[in-house]
């Protein structure tokens, strides 16, 4: 249920949604543009063609940037999903992009001045608002992307270090990170800003990383507790939780075979995973080993073994909020939507976190009590079959993973949107 806005719907203000990333990424922005647009606001979604149809069928107006090949090149990438050099080949990438994000923001900006909401790495929508002074809120989807140093995210194996060092020699780490980060980001970033004529921050991450005007956190502040040297502006919202369900049907093969047996398990290596093999190769296995059945989720049939059992079905997508509350269990990669779907649904969660901010969506999981990690290493069937016994058995777990469920059906993450954004709209 859409909540009352606290800004009047007329007149409309334009308003221009920037994701960057996969379907993961994209789909907390249609959530927010719906909202917005159920309120009067005029919604434009800048993104890669390939969400076209995503955006369009959800009633947005769709504004292309990039190609299509531009999308696959990079997810076909293997170097994107390494534990050190995933992060930053994406935010090379970001970096390389933000003239041609700015360019395409100024002329929109021609005819209006819209509100811009965009991640962190939509370096082009900084330099919009230091040119041509709109306003910009920054979209955290995660909260990996606060590296404090009083509650530090778990950024992968061989980093747990940095949990348990005293916060002078994290503060240290970080700004040697910042260092080397901005060597891989800046080249694009300051090219931009040269052409543009504004001053360039002299380290991107410290100075443009999170706009001054404010930041929406989509989870809610019991999954990550804001933290003394979070931003002052940042708002935590809830989880969005946007699947498009009511974009799909529910296939009757799908009924069927939930319909036919015990609650399966659902297995997925993320949206835009293109080389998963090795991970359904295992989970097959392990469903063999243990006689489940199995949900295998993938756009890309190729990463699966040939010749699945009947107890094991693929499909190319699956409306996790429909789907998930038949599961047993969930097993993926960790990125921050299937694990909120998960939360949602109240079913424990096998996470195989690989980079970026799934190392600690994990380990956020197992402190709630609801899930286990195995890292790609670990990733064996018979490590597979141990934790999702332990998991499914455990009266403990299931106790948590309602009690999480709960509180998710009482955030109203919506209201919080709304709220947040009200002192950033014009009402002339």
């Amino acid at each position: 249920m859409i909540a009352r806005s606290p800004f009047p719907s007329s007149p409309a203000r334009r308003a221009l949604l920037l994701p960057i990333g996969s379907s993961g990424d994209v789909n907390p922005f249609v959530w927010m543009g719906r909202h917005l647009q159920e309120r009067g606001y005029s919604v434009s979604v800048v993104a890669n063609p390939y969400f076209a149809r995503h955006v369009t069928t959800a009633g947005l107006d769709f504004i292309p940037l990039g190609t299509e090949e531009e999308y696959h090149a990079l997810t076909n990438e293997a170097v994107i999903w390494h534990p050190r050099k995933g992060t930053p080949r994406v935010l090379g990438f970001a970096g390389e992009h933000t003239r041609r994000h700015f360019d395409l923001i100024a002329s929109v900006a021609k005819d209006e001045r819209p509100l811009l909401l965009a991640p962190s790495t939509a370096f082009g929508a900084r330099l919009a608002r230091e040119k041509l002074g709109l306003t910009l809120l920054t979209v955290n989807l995660q909260p990996s992307i606060y590296r404090s140093i009083h509650e530090t995210p778990d950024f992968g194996r061989g980093l747990g270090f940095l949990q348990r060092i005293p916060r002078v020699f994290r503060k240290a780490f970080f700004a040697l990170v910042d260092a080397r980060m901005n060597q891989v980001v800046a080249p694009g970033v300051l090219r931009a800003c040269r052409d543009a004529g504004v001053p360039a921050p002299r380290n991107v991450f410290r100075d443009w990383w999170q706009s001054p005007d404010g930041a929406l956190c989509l989870f809610p502040d019991w999954y990550a507790p804001p933290q003394p040297d979070w931003p002052a502006n940042a708002r935590c919202l809830g989880f969005p939780l946007e699947d498009l369900a009511s974009q799909h049907t529910f296939e009757p093969a799908l009924e069927a075979f939930l319909a036919e047996g015990e609650p399966p398990v659902l297995f997925t290596a993320g949206t835009a995973m293109t080389l998963g093999h090795e991970f359904f190769a295992s989970a097959l296995r392990a469903c063999q080993d243990s006689k489940r059945r199995a949900l295998f989720l993938t756009r890309y049939p190729a990463q699966l073994p040939a010749n699945l059992p009947p107890e094991v079905r693929h499909f190319h997508y699956l409306p996790f909020s429909d789907v998930l509350p038949r599961c047993s269990a969930i097993v993926h990669h960790g990125g921050i939507g299937t694990t909120s779907q998960g939360l949602a649904a109240g079913i424990p969660q096998l996470i195989m976190p690989l980079a970026h901010d799934q190392p600690d969506n994990a380990d956020r999981i197992r402190k709630l009590g609801v899930g286990a990690r195995l890292w790609p290493h670990e990733f064996q069937p018979a490590n597979i079959v141990r934790e999702l016994d332990a998991l499914l058995t455990s009266q403990d777990v299931a106790a948590r993973c309602l009690d999480v469920a709960g509180r998710i059906r009482s955030d109203d993450p919506a209201s919080h949107l709304l709220t947040a954004i009200a002192p950033h709209l014009s009402h002339d």
